[in-house]
């Protein structure tokens, strides 16, 4: 190598190049001729690592390999090489130049942590797709530790790279920015507020890739398709992404519907209002006619029954219908939705079944059903809601019944028709 450097700066000499010029020509050539050798070797390298893994990746049954060729992990590696190459021959090229050899071992050296980075980093990713295509680990938060991890190796290559070109002890860089702490926490705080939240988002098992969570104050309402160390990202049902802090998850109130998603049903709890002037106890005459609807028809005769053997037996005068014991028209109909639910083939059998009669309002009685629909899923969640109150909502009128509806123009126009025709005959 001696003779090589000796040859070139002999050459520039008995060209009639002064001694420093030579020297300076002599470094600049051999620089030149290093550069072109290590990119020469890294370009070969690079290609034959990418050929090697590449059919590896088609012969092997794992698609883990094939990973490792698109987080290009191979051609991370192939700069190793050339990488040894340019340390080991820079003392050579700047032997005549000491200040500049300080620099570029420096340079090289830093390039080293940069590139153990580059690596560290390729294979985390790797590693990342490859436990999101595992069904174990495909609704885990990976995003979130291979970040937290990564910022750690980040924050620690720096800092040594710092200390590479200053010179300075690790410990004693380190010591220097305990004092400068205040401000670093300020800068980083929504990091550190990330990375505290994604901690306890996955101890605590809060969120899951997939999850339907709804956020009302961030407007989310969908799927979980991502958790990173900063954000989540949620994909609503109109197919728009919203972003959301992670420490929200943490500070702040939001719906996860995943107990909902693996219980055995989904809850219908609507109610329906009526009309109080419309709730009446039921003459016999009544209570016969509603026999004739088959959900009741024995719960009537029996329920019936009970009630004139007690009034019969206590002497009760049934000349005025509310002396005694009596059915009313809105409690016989209560009977007829827990009835209708209960033979309704898409409600859960094994879960709760209810109609109950809330609180009276200024809007009626609200009568509520309180079930489970066998199937989940959205669509047709909506569409068996929809049925059974279709049903009720016709059903209402067979008893007497009326539901409650603020008055619009079409009700005071038949009013009006009535008191005309009232008044009329009056007249």
């Amino acid at each position: 190598m001696d003779n090589i450097r000796h040859f070139i700066y002999d050459y520039f000499v008995a060209v009639g190049t002064d001694e420093s010029t030579s020297k300076y020509l002599n470094m600049l050539v051999l620089a030149i001729a290093l550069t072109v050798i290590i990119y020469a070797i890294d370009f070969v390298i690079r290609k034959l690592l990418i050929g090697l893994f590449s059919k590896f990746a088609l012969r092997s049954k794992t698609n883990f390999d094939d990973l490792l060729v698109a987080n290009k992990v191979p051609i991370n590696i192939a700069h190793i090489i050339p990488l040894l190459i340019a340390i080991e021959f820079v003392p050579f090229v700047f032997y005549d130049f000491q200040n500049f050899e300080v620099v570029f071992e420096r340079g090289l050296t830093v390039f080293a942590l940069i590139l153990a980075l580059w690596i560290v980093r390729s294979l985390l990713h790797t590693l990342k797709d490859y436990f999101k295509t595992l069904p174990s680990l495909k609704d885990k938060p990976i995003d979130s530790y291979i970040q937290v991890f990564m910022i750690f190796a980040w924050i620690i290559g720096i800092l040594s790279a710092i200390a590479i070109l200053t010179r300075m002890p690790l410990i004693n860089f380190l010591t220097g920015l305990g004092a400068a702490s205040a401000i670093i926490i300020l800068i980083f705080k929504d990091t550190i507020l990330g990375f505290v939240a994604s901690i306890q988002v996955s101890i605590n098992d809060m969120v899951r890739i997939g999850d339907w969570i709804t956020f009302e104050k961030y407007g989310a309402d969908g799927d979980v398709v991502e958790i990173n160390l900063a954000t989540v990202k949620v994909q609503n049902f109109d197919k728009t992404i919203t972003t959301i802090p992670t420490y929200a998850l943490i500070s702040d109130s939001f719906k996860n519907w995943r107990g909902m998603t693996n219980s055995d049903g989904r809850r219908i709890k609507r109610s329906l209002n009526i009309t109080q002037n419309s709730v009446k106890y039921l003459t016999k005459d009544e209570v016969d006619t509603l026999k004739d609807i088959q959900l009741i028809s024995s719960y009537l005769e029996n329920r019936q029954a009970d009630i004139d053997s007690y009034n019969k037996q206590n002497g009760i005068n049934k000349e005025l219908l509310l002396n005694g014991r009596n059915l009313t028209n809105l409690g016989v109909f209560r009977k007829y939705i827990d009835t209708y639910l209960k033979h309704h083939s898409a409600i859960n059998k094994d879960m709760m079944i209810m109609a109950r009669q809330l609180a009276p309002t200024p809007q009626g009685i609200p009568l509520e059903i309180y079930a489970f629909s066998s199937d989940k899923r959205w669509e047709n969640y909506e569409y068996i809601m929809a049925d059974i109150f279709d049903h009720v909502i016709a059903a209402v009128p067979y008893f007497d019944l009326e539901v409650f509806e603020l008055p619009n123009t079409t009700s005071f126009v038949q009013k009006q028709i009535v008191l005309k025709k009232d008044t009329d005959l009056m007249d």
